[in-house]
Parts: structure tokens; sequence; C-alpha cells
């Protein structure tokens, strides 16, 4: 017999629990296991003044942001419809049936006031990275990092040739904040080169191609992850390049071994990070082994003898050329002596004219010039230490284990939907980029240590 729907009337008493109606294998409620917020009121205690009306939880707002970076809801004015109608989000925001959703303009306050001023998504971020080291997922054996870029919410054709500077009338923070940082390395005084547009809406993003497709302003995130399990230890914003992302490596290890006393034994990276001055940083500053290709531009393409056929003599520091002649940093003995070392650390070695002209191979050798020189860093042993490894086996282990960093930044964009920011400034980057590496830290320790009595896939 056909069923009929009975009208729906109001009952006097309801006995209705949201715990009942979110299943047990929600990815919130597995994240809720390692979020532990009890220490963000006194954190933000010297944030709020002591009279006036009691403000909005501060929890509240946290968790709802944790919601919609872990679900990819990049919007607050969603992120709150969202919670008012899911049961599950307002279970993870501990918020009943009748309780109130704040209002999306609500974050925009906090974040640009208490939370940046307190650095508090810092903190949320580096007790993320605790848990995961209580949870045993960081081993500390190897490390990896690389840059990812990420578009800047600005317009394209609002902006000037770089060599015009801002026009007095461009105000807002975010302009505030790029005139704060001109001096920081890894912004605007991470290369003396002027940009070749400067953005009237947000300065600080830089206008880069590096990409396959069209040129676009942009930040880069900046991840340094742990080789076992792809946690992420540490996270940087900084202007789209190179020098930028090796100056936040620094500061990102730095800032690892003294927050958490880890000290890796190796680092993997790509090609970006193998200057001489950054491998000699690693290999003698930290006592770090670099599984990084070494940036060398020696290779030639005219058939003629490359830098490898050259043999360094460390007995009395010369090069042998193939000829057998000796290539020096000096033939002359100067009345006042001069520094070997060029400004960019580098000491030509050359041959003396009269053993090149006798030389047979010359033609082969240097054919445009008199004599033929060859360019040594003074870093140039932790650069023989990276070209070393890079002939071993754990070499090639470390090539495969170098993608998980590519892998995290494949899930950011595509799975947590930040493709493009939507904070401006360097520190609404630095805000973004902080929340994103707090729910992939979060939603790694769900996937990694799954509810007790759940069957595991």
């Amino acid at each position: 017999m056909m069923g009929q729907r009975t009208v729906m009337q109001e009952a006097l008493f309801y006995s209705f629990r949201i715990e009942d109606h979110v299943p047990e294998d929600h990815l919130l409620r597995s994240i809720d296991r390692f979020v532990d917020l009890e220490g963000i009121r006194e954190h933000l205690k010297p944030f709020y003044s002591s009279m006036g009306r009691p403000s909005i939880d501060p929890e509240l707002m946290i968790r709802m942001l944790l919601i919609g970076y872990c679900m990819g809801i990049r919007s607050e004015r969603r992120l709150c419809e969202e919670v008012h109608l899911n049961l599950a989000y307002r279970w993870f925001c501990r918020l009943d049936l009748d309780g109130a959703v704040p209002d999306h303009s609500t974050f925009s306050k906090n974040r640009h006031g208490r939370f940046r001023d307190s650095d508090l998504l810092r903190k949320l971020f580096e007790m993320t990275v605790e848990r995961c080291m209580t949870e045993g997922l960081v081993g500390a054996e190897g490390f990896a990092v690389d840059a990812s870029l990420i578009r800047a919410d600005v317009h394209r054709q609002r902006s000037v040739p770089g060599e015009e500077g801002l026009p007095p009338e461009a105000v807002g923070r975010a302009v505030t904040e790029y005139l704060e940082v001109l001096d920081d390395a890894a912004f605007g005084g991470s290369t003396p080169v002027t940009p070749k547009r400067v953005n009237l809406t947000d300065p600080a993003a830089r206008w880069t191609a590096a990409t396959r497709g069209s040129a676009f302003y942009a930040y880069s995130t900046n991840y340094l992850i742990d080789l076992d399990h792809a946690v992420i230890v540490d996270v940087e914003a900084t202007t789209a390049i190179r020098q930028a992302e090796v100056t936040a490596q620094r500061r990102m290890i730095e800032r690892t071994q003294e927050r958490f006393g880890l000290w890796p034994e190796k680092l993997v990276a790509d090609t970006a990070y193998g200057s001489a001055p950054n491998l000699a940083w690693l290999v003698e500053d930290r006592g770090i082994e670099p599984h990084i290709p070494v940036f060398d531009k020696s290779a030639r393409r005219d058939d003629t003898f490359e830098r490898l056929a050259f043999t360094y003599n460390h007995e009395d520091d010369s090069y042998i050329c193939p000829g057998g002649n000796r290539l020096r940093p000096t033939n002359r003995n100067f009345r006042t002596p001069r520094p070997l070392a060029d400004a960019d650390g580098f000491i030509r070695y050359r041959a003396s004219k009269f053993d090149c002209d006798a030389c047979a191979l010359k033609p082969r050798c240097t054919p445009n010039m008199e004599a033929r020189k060859i360019m040594r860093s003074v870093h140039e042993g932790a650069r023989d230490m990276a070209r070393d490894i890079a002939n071993t086996d754990a070499y090639l282990v470390s090539r495969r284990q170098r993608k998980k960093v590519e892998m995290l930044f494949a899930h950011l964009k595509r799975i947590l939907k930040l493709d493009r920011l939507r904070l401006r400034g360097p520190n609404g980057a630095k805000e973004e980029f902080h929340l994103a590496a707090v729910a992939q830290n979060l939603r790694k320790l769900a996937k990694m240590q799954p509810m007790p009595g759940l069957a595991t896939a």
C-alpha cells in the first residue's frame, strides 16, 4: 500500500542532540581530536579591554576559520551561511541549534586587529606542528623546501611602470604594509632590481611570468616539510622572486631549530636553492647535507672545453688545463695587494698568454680570447660537496622525496582552493598561508591517526 507523508506538526518538546547526527567518519570529527585551543584566550587577553560588552568568543572564530580552510570555503560570507546550516560545522564550533553565528564582517575586524597584533595564527600553526611531533609524525632526519606562486587579489590593469613608483594618491592598508617591508629581505629588500610593474592596490605583490601562462601579480608561499610524513614544519610568505625564497629557507630552518629543536641531517630542494652562498650556509653554518643541484652556468655550447675538463690542485691553488698548463688566480706581483674575489664571491683563475699561444688545444679551449680563465667560488668546497652527493644513491631517493612538497602545493590549490588570495598586503598573505598550513597539518593528522574503532581502507 502506498504511504502518504503526514503534515508536519510542531511538537511541544524535542529531544535532539547534534552529536547523534554527525557521522563517526566525518573529517571534522577526526580533526577535532587534535584541536586544542585552551591557551587562545590567555594569549589574546592583553588585546581585549577589561570594560564594555563581552565580545564574540575568539575560539568560535578560530574554529570557523579552520572549517573554511580545511573544507576549501574561501568566502567568509559563505562560511557563515554554511556554519548556520551544516550540523557537522555547528558541532565542530560548539554551537547548538539556536546558537548565533557571527557576522562575516567580524572576521575582518579581528584579522586586521587582535589576531594580527598578537600573531595568533603563527601560534596556532606552531601548535599543530607540536601536535604532529607528539604523534610521532616528524622524524627530523631530512627536510624539503620549495615555494609556489599564489595569485594576488588585484586587477592587473590597475598598475604603473616600476620606474615611476607609487603615485601620492595611492593609499590603503596594503600600501602602508608595502612601505613597511621595503627593507625586508623577503620583500622589497630582496633585490635592488626595480620591478617591471607595481600594482596600486597591492604594491607588495610581484609581477611575475615564472609560469607558462601570461604574467600575473603573485606572492610566494614557502614550505619547509619533514620528509617522513610531509608535515609542514614551517611556512613563510615572500615576494615572488628566487632571492626572497632563499631568504625564507634560511629563516624557516633557523626558526625551526630555535622553536622546536629540530636539526635535519639533509635538506632537499631544487636548483633555485643551489647558489654557492646558500650551499655554504647549509654546509658550513648549519652542518646540513645539501641534496640540491648546484646552480652552475659554466656549461658551454660551442664544443670548447668546459670547466669540468680542468682539474683543481689544492696544494698550490691552481687549475690544470687539458694541455697540462696551470691557471692561477694571479700571474703578477702587485705592489698593493688586490682582493682575489670579486663582489659576487668568485675568483678568476687565468692561464698565461704565452702558454695558450703555444698550446695546440687552443682552438678547442679559448678560440676567441688570448688566454683561458676559470671562475671558482670562494664557497667551492660546499659546491663540490653538493656535486659529490648528487652522484650517490641517496640523492636519487631525495629526488623522489622532493615531490612530497610539490604534492602539498597541488593539494593547497586543487583541494583547499587557495589558488588566489582573498586578503591583500604582506600581512594578509602571511595569515592566509599560515591558516592553509594549519589546515593541511590537521588533515594530515586525521589521515595518519584514524578514529579508534573505525575500519581503515
